[in-house]
């Protein structure tokens, strides 16, 4: 046989090498015609004292063949171990997760035979950054990062994804009626980029009466954009609902660089006793295919896939007496698909994937002018357990300070203002943000917050951190506390 690409491929722990060679054989039978590069990936690297779980060599197979199929794999318990996942998408800039969730009623059990939606996410930012510190005794961070950039290119690809594949309709997730500033950011970038795209309809809807309505009514939807965690987890939800985590597929897209697996995980309870459904890393192989510029053999596997659920040959997990016909094994069910290779199913509707493939799609970036940044004050985060923790007696200490056009504003306990004027009911931690401000409206330099934070030290205080709190072109680049 001629090969005509090479991919790089890993078999994973648990159950991934039984799904994997399933999966193959099946792109082996359609005609694919890909050679495979084998890596190791997971635990025995883990446990070789390599915190990624990929050796060096790895990258450089992905780096090379620029398309990754992989199994799940299993994390050591303990701390230590990073994220492959995490590690794969950020070193190679795969910033966009794609997920189709899609409903096989009544072959695979749902209450939402009509679904047929796609989960776009953010692959990079958000809390997955993992910046995180503990600061006090009480209080630990988890740093939220969202960048202009990253946001319009994911946005982007939510609106030409649905262009390509002839999607109606963008919806966008966010929290931005609490966190105004990084969720507000994203929502705003997504009103701007959907003017550009007038045939596609567009709305925003808060994450969680949008994660209730996937859950009760997921037919509305057709593509959804939104954060890193917020995807996550909705993506997950969508796939249940629509019938089996086990069936679902992703696809993790770069500029360059695309990684595809199944969305459930290595299962080593269940591992070589091929029972394992390899559907999930299937479709997700499926998805490979498309992007690989080979839709007719994309559409080949899927529809035999959907002709095989419904002759009724099914996995375990989705056996259903008086539906299914046979129950099977991981390669007896690959091997019913390869028999039906070139068949289109009956009742569901069969797969397409248009004519262009793997055709790049266009994620051009708007240039953004430069903003006038000036800075006004700085927020002060202290390390402070005096036995009452009375905001006044920290309140009273920090007015003492005389830094030239700064002075204190106001403190806050986990986001709630508690001095001046704050309420005796309100609980506090030992973490405590002090504000300070302009006192003339103006800006102030770094030699005053220097001087200020020696001022703070004089008197014999924690400072833990600080927040510079800057405008840009007048406009504030900091939130109001609660109570402010």
């Amino acid at each position: 046989m001629s090969y005509h690409r090479k991919i790089t491929v890993a078999y994973g722990d648990g159950i991934g090498p039984e799904i994997m060679t399933a999966t193959l054989s099946i792109l082996d039978a359609a005609g694919a015609n890909l050679d495979y590069e084998v890596i190791e990936i997971g635990e025995k690297i883990y446990l070789k004292g390599i915190s990624s779980g990929m050796e060096p060599h790895a990258f450089d197979s992905l780096r090379a063949n620029k398309v990754f199929l992989k199994s799940p794999i299993t994390t050591p318990q303990g701390g230590g171990f990073k994220s492959l996942n995490v590690t794969t998408r950020k070193s190679f800039g795969l910033f966009a997760n794609v997920r189709p969730c899609k409903s096989y009623s009544p072959f695979v059990k749902t209450h939402f035979p009509k679904t047929d939606l796609v989960i776009i996410r953010e692959n990079e930012e958000d809390l997955y950054a993992g910046i995180e510190h503990r600061q006090t005794q009480e209080v630990y961070q988890c740093l939220k990062v969202i960048s202009q950039p990253g946001s319009e290119k994911i946005i982007r690809y939510a609106f030409e994804y649905a262009k390509k594949y002839g999607k109606k309709k963008v919806t966008c997730m966010t929290k931005d009626n609490i966190m105004k500033l990084a969720d507000g950011l994203f929502h705003k970038t997504f009103d701007e980029i959907a003017k550009e795209y007038p045939n596609i309809q567009s709305e925003h809807k808060i994450i969680d009466i949008g994660t209730a309505l996937i859950a009760e009514r997921p037919e509305v939807f057709d593509v959804i954009v939104t954060l890193n965690l917020y995807g996550d987890i909705i993506s997950d939800v969508a796939a249940q609902v629509t019938g089996s985590v086990g069936l679902g597929g992703s696809a993790n897209v770069g500029e360059e660089v695309a990684m595809f697996e199944a969305i459930h995980g290595s299962a080593p309870d269940i591992a070589g006793k091929n029972i394992a459904n390899p559907s999930g890393l299937l479709n997700g192989a499926i998805l490979m295919l498309v992007h690989l510029g080979m839709p007719e053999v994309a559409e080949k596997i899927s529809n035999a896939w959907m002709k095989t659920l419904e002759d009724g040959i099914h996995t375990a997990d989705i056996y259903q007496e008086g539906l299914s016909s046979k129950k099977v094994g991981t390669m007896e069910f690959a091997q019913a698909v390869i028999s039906r290779l070139g068949q289109q199913p009956s009742r569901l509707i069969p797969a397409s994937f248009g004519k262009e493939g793997g055709k790049p799609m266009a994620i051009r970036l708007n240039a953004k002018p430069k903003s006038k940044k000036e800075l006004l004050g700085i927020d002060v985060f202290l390390d402070w357990d005096q036995e009452d923790r009375d905001p006044n007696k920290l309140g009273a200490m920090l007015q003492q300070i005389q830094t030239p056009g700064l002075s204190l504003q106001l403190i806050t306990n986990r986001g709630v203002k508690v001095f001046p004027e704050g309420l005796k009911e309100t609980f506090c931690t030992d973490h405590w943000r002090c504000r300070f401000k302009s006192t003339n409206g103006g800006p102030i330099d770094h030699r005053q917050v220097i001087a200020l934070l020696q001022e703070i030290n004089h008197l014999g205080l924690d400072f833990i951190k600080t927040e510079h709190l800057y405008t840009f072109d007048g406009v504030k680049g900091y939130s109001l506390a609660q109570g402010e």
